[in-house]
């Protein structure tokens, strides 16, 4: 089945046609409208046209939308950061542009169900995509299909609290999230949590990529800022194992590119892992940049399928 994905971000939509075995046909970047609901709406609804025409099935082709935030599965109520359309309706909107309705999912949970369907989640039964960059998020995909949330929402683990025990150990204060609270994991695990945590080794904010290198060609304190950077995210993949017990767990965004953090990250979890259980497999995702629109491709297959329109 010929399908469309479209991966929405805070500066880019990037649309995909994928033919039946889920491979790009085509694809095209616009970006993203983000001064008013109207426009960002017109911008979206472009998109998905394009798709419709360049796939020659016009508003039969099967169309799914992977963004950041929250849609209310009953009331359609949307909420995001970094997009405008918190407090709208946004499956309505997009509907009453289009025509015809187009099935809306969170970016992390289109990331793991793309992962799990012949990705680096394959042959797994529980699949989680935790995606580190300038956030934290994660989605759950089980057997292949996402589970029901109530909320419609990912896994929002990064505004999870950080273990005090962790904090404590390595003399951490209590960070400002953007979510409002205090302490969360986004503050310290995230590409700018890192930038921090290497600050305070090297007395200067030090991005992901530079501090890697610096690592790799001994800088003691870029690799002992690594080193600190794994151990918390190490009580990360706990709090995930210890919850949704996942056979592999699929790594995405910025942070995963750096050399070698999937061994990284794996010692990390053995050393703070509960008694004898065993760990799941860490993984780099296998569909890089293409992991939010495939998914999103996938779960419009899958709702015409069920007949579930949202």
């Amino acid at each position: 089945m010929i399908s469309g994905g479209i991966d929405l971000g805070g500066t880019k939509i990037e649309a995909r046609l994928f033919g039946p075995d889920l491979e790009t046909l085509d694809m095209r970047r616009t970006a993203t409208p983000t001064q008013d609901f109207a426009g960002f709406i017109a911008g979206l609804a472009d998109q998905v046209r394009w798709l419709e025409d360049r796939s020659g099935a016009g508003k039969a082709l099967p169309v799914g939308v992977g963004l950041p935030g929250l849609v209310d599965p009953q009331t359609g109520q949307a909420f995001a950061a970094n997009i405008p359309v918190s407090g709208h309706d946004l499956p309505g909107a997009l509907a009453d542009a289009l025509g015809r309705p187009v099935p809306l999912i969170n970016d992390c949970l289109a990331f793991a169900l793309s992962e799990a369907h012949s990705g680096a989640g394959a042959g797994a039964r529980s699949v989680i995509g935790l995606i580190m960059g300038t956030g934290i998020g994660a989605g759950h995909a089980l057997d292949g299909a996402l589970p029901h949330r109530r909320n419609g929402s990912a896994l929002e683990v990064g505004h999870i609290g950080l273990p005090a025990h962790a904090l404590l150990a390595h003399d951490l204060p209590l960070r400002d999230c953007g979510c409002g609270r205090r302490g969360c994991y986004e503050a310290y695990v995230s590409g700018p949590g890192l930038a921090w945590l290497a600050a305070q080794w090297l007395g200067e904010p030090v991005a992901a990529p530079e501090l890697a290198r610096r690592a790799a060609e001994g800088d003691a304190g870029a690799t002992a800022a690594l080193e600190l950077w794994a151990t918390l995210a190490g009580e990360l993949l706990l709090a995930l194992q210890l919850s949704h017990d996942p056979d592999c767990i699929v790594l995405g965004g910025g942070l995963s590119q750096m050399p070698g953090v999937e061994d990284r990250l794996a010692a990390a979890l053995d050393r703070t892992r509960l008694g004898t259980m065993r760990p799941p497999v860490i993984r780099i995702a296998r569909h890089g940049d293409s992991s939010g629109a495939r998914g999103a491709a996938l779960h419009a297959r899958a709702q015409l399928t069920s007949g579930n329109t949202r």
